[in-house]
């Protein structure tokens, strides 16, 4: 059993389950083409078909190795979800177990370390994130009252709603087309519009916006802290446990 323990923790055997992630995901986007199916499509469901064998073998050893114990991490729990979901027959539609597959692909979240560090700080940014939506959700309320009010009815299929005025404005925050495909034709009748739209503009994609950034990398920097600290843990471990082998040595020496 030490045996298998060091084998499926081994650095060898972690970049062989990455390969047959990245192999796998290759081979479901290449059966979307219509070509490729015609072509090789016999040579594509062998692959995938072996790469989903060997994430059940995968999770087999692990828990041979581990037991109940497997269950306790989450990323164990994730990776058996997603081979759990590729075994499910979904009432034999090939198209949804075609989609299905490609979740297959997220493994490489809980394969690599990079990765599975970026998703931890994405997931502890959550709560803060939670306070910028809801400063985020409040200003787009107030400006698609406000665009509503003055622009809904000369501009009813962009501001003739609420809702439409919010599209309105995620497109206007995203900049795309928002000059000349929407702000520089209200100005024509509404010379003043630009009083509205810039500073939205300004609060939302450069001041909000940026808040996200702001709270992932706090987050990243978090993790990576705390996973220096971890480490350096270990280290003080290894030093104390060299400290007491030598000192063990010295005993022997002294009795002999």
């Amino acid at each position: 059993m030490s045996k298998l323990r060091d084998l499926i923790q081994s650095e060898t055997f972690n970049r062989f389950i990455i390969a047959v992630i990245i192999l796998n995901a290759i081979v479901i986007g290449l059966e979307t083409s219509v070509t490729m199916r015609e072509k090789i499509g016999g040579v594509l469901k062998f692959l995938d078909g072996m790469a989903l064998t060997i994430f059940i073998v995968e999770v087999i050893l692990k828990l041979a190795v581990y037991r109940l114990s497997y269950f306790k991490t989450f990323w164990n729990l994730f990776d058996f979800s997603i081979v759990a979901v590729s075994l499910m027959p979904f009432g034999g539609s090939v198209t949804v177990v075609r989609a299905i597959r490609i979740f297959r692909a997220f493994r490489l979240i809980s394969t690599v370390p990079t990765m599975r560090n970026v998703a931890y700080a994405l997931m502890n940014a959550i709560p803060a994130m939670g306070s910028v939506m809801m400063i985020l959700g409040l200003i787009y309320y107030v400006f698609s009252v406000l665009a509503t009010n003055i622009f809904g009815e000369a501009y009813p299929e962009w501001f003739g709603t609420i809702g439409a005025s919010l599209y309105s404005l995620f497109q206007i925050m995203t900049l795309e087309s928002w000059s000349m495909g929407m702000v520089r034709p209200i100005m024509e009748t509404h010379p003043q519009a630009w009083m509205v739209f810039v500073p939205f503009i300004i609060i939302t994609t450069f001041a909000v916006v940026n808040s996200f950034v702001a709270i992932i990398v706090n987050s990243m920097q978090k993790v990576t802290e705390e996973e220096i600290q971890a480490e350096r843990q270990e280290i003080h471990i290894l030093i104390d446990e060299v400290r007491k082998l030598q000192k063990d040595i010295q005993d022997l020496k002294a009795r002999s």
